[in-house]
C-alpha cells in the first residue's frame, strides 16, 4: 500500500502491481504544503480522489476522511463517505476508535472502511508526533480500539508508529488484517508516503530507507536544462 495525490503517479503505482493506493489527507503537507493535514478540505479530497481514480484500474482505493469530515456526527460521515465514493474511491479510512457509530454508519450506507490507530495525524495537537503505545496501559488501549474497531466491521487497519511487539501483537490478535507504517515488519502489510519511498523528500522518516533519488534526478534535470538554455 502507498499513497498517490495525482493522475501520473497513481498510474505507475497501479502498473507496477500494487495492491492498494491511499489517498492519504496526508496530501495536505505532502502535496499542498500544509504543516499538518488539519487543513484538508472535503474539497480538496474530492479532487485527488478523482485524479487518483482516474489513473488506476486494479488496484483498490482507500481515501482518507479529512479532519471534520466525521467527528461531528455519524449522518455527517455518511455524507462524507458517499462523496469520496462518487469520485472513485473504493473504500474510506478514519482514524481512531471513539467514532465506532460513524463506521457502522457508513458501512450500513455500503462502503467499505479502514480504520487507523497509534499516531493518528488528526490527533497531532493532542499527541504530538512520537511513537504510541510504549507505555503498557497506552499498548493495551491501542489492542482494545482494534478489537473495537473490528467488531464494528473496519475490514482493515493502518498501525502507526507503534513499538514492533505491539504491532505483532495487534495483528496476532486480529482476524482482519493490520497494514503498519513505522510499525515494524510483524503485521501483515506494509504502507508508505510514496514520496519518502522514492526519495522526493530530503528526511524521510527513520523508518523508511528510500529506494530511489528522485529529488536528485528533478534538480540534476533542471540543472542541466537551465544551462543548455543559457548557452
Amino acid at each position: 500500500m502507498l499513497t498517490a495525490y495525482d493522475h501520473p503517479v497513481a498510474k505507475l503505482l497501479d502498473g507496477a502491481g500494487l495492491d492498494v493506493v491511499l489517498v492519504g489527507d496526508s496530501l495536505g503537507n505532502v502535496a499542498l504544503g500544509y504543516r499538518n493535514t488539519l487543513p484538508v478540505t472535503m474539497d480538496e479530497m474530492v479532487i485527488h480522489v478523482q485524479a487518483v481514480a482516474r489513473g488506476v484500474e486494479n488496484a483498490l482505493i482507500v481515501a482518507d476522511l479529512p479532519f471534520g469530515s466525521y467527528q461531528i456526527e455519524p449522518k455527517e460521515a455518511v455524507r462524507s463517505a458517499v462523496r469520496l465514493v462518487k469520485a472513485g474511491a473504493d473504500a474510506v479510512k478514519l482514524e481512531g476508535a471513539e467514532h465506532l457509530a460513524a463506521v457502522r454508519e457508513i458501512i450500513k450506507a455500503g462502503i467499505p472502511v479502514m480504520g487507523h490507530l497509534g499516531f493518528t495525524p488528526q490527533s497531532v495537537k493532542l499527541l504530538g508526533y512520537k511513537v504510541q503505545g510504549k507505555e503498557k496501559k497506552s499498548a493495551a488501549k491501542i489492542v482494545a480500539d482494534a478489537k473495537l474497531l473490528e467488531k464494528a466491521g473496519c475490514f482493515a487497519l493502518v498501525i502507526e508508529l507503534v513499538p514492533e511487539e505491539l504491532g505483532a501483537k495487534i495483528s496476532k490478535s486480529l482476524k482482519i488484517p493490520a497494514i503498519g507504517i513505522g510499525a515494524g515488519a510483524k503485521v501483515d502489510g506494509q504502507v508508505l508516503v510514496t514520496n519518502d519511498l522514492i526519495g522526493l523528500f530530503d528526511s524521510p522518516p527513520s523508518f523508511v530507507k528510500p529506494r530511489a533519488n528522485v529529488a536528485g534526478i528533478i534538480k540534476k534535470a533542471v540543472g542541466d536544462y537551465i544551462r543548455e538554455v543559457k548557452q
